[in-house]
């Protein structure tokens, strides 16, 4: 009997990740760690792959990238190239996430805009709303409360987990039920404590994503980094 397999589309990608760990690690985007972002950028990708999420060829694209730079960075500068002043390998990059980022910020806004213009914005079916103070998380916070749960209860390697014979149909509807009555946000570790094998604790991680995703539930931190706190969506 072939093994139960969670397939799971990420809904952020490699530039998402890239700017996640460097305002993490509170760095400077014009002078990147390469060999630190490096090494945590293949452990998200490692995670990922653990929990079975479909990764884009997007990112491992990106994880050439950034090992292409190192060892760029790594190589010795020959007397020419010091005279010449050759240019950064990480600039390129830099650049991207820049762009990057204007875009996405300036997406943000928009989405904040008062809909004056019905023919130009269109109201979606459903709004979210989000409570002053509230920092919407996303996946990469979820890998990261996960990953920190799994610390705390001493779960076996995460990278040799197969998710068999756990139904994740049947998980998204406990989850449904669970927060369907409850008025307020729950704690995203309180969601896991019933569960104690990683099987169990990996396809509850999968049923919370396929219902965020759905537009269900939601996931944020009430402060930056914070502790990610779940709720269920009020319908209208």
């Amino acid at each position: 009997m072939e093994p139960y397999r969670v397939k799971i589309d990420v809904f952020e990608g490699p530039l998402d990740l890239l700017l996640y760990l460097i305002k993490r690690n509170q760095l400077d985007i014009y002078d990147i760690p390469i060999a630190l972002i490096t090494e945590q950028y293949l452990e998200y990708i490692r995670i990922m792959k653990a929990l079975d999420l479909t990764i884009a060829g997007e990112f491992l694209l990106m994880a050439a990238t950034l090992m292409y730079i190192k060892s760029r960075m790594l190589l010795p500068s020959t007397i020419e190239e010091e005279e010449e002043e050759e240019e950064d390998p990480r600039m390129e990059l830099v650049h991207r996430l820049l762009e990057y980022k204007k875009f996405k910020e300036a997406a943000v806004r928009l989405s904040h805009q008062e809909l004056l213009e019905r023919d130009i914005f269109v109201r979606p079916a459903q709004e979210i709303e989000t409570k002053e103070g509230e920092i919407e998380a996303g996946l990469f916070h979820l890998i990261d409360a996960l990953r920190d749960l799994l610390r705390r209860q001493k779960v076996e390697d995460l990278y040799e987990i197969t998710a068999e014979r756990v139904t994740l149909r049947d998980r998204v509807r406990e989850l449904w039920d669970r927060l369907q009555g409850v008025g307020e946000a729950v704690p995203f570790s309180s969601l896991f404590t019933p569960f104690t094998s990683r099987e169990e604790l990996i396809i509850t991680f999968l049923a919370l994503l396929e219902l965020i995703r759905a537009g269900i539930l939601r996931a944020y931190q009430k402060d930056t980094f914070g502790p990610v706190w779940v709720t269920h969506v009020a319908t209208s």
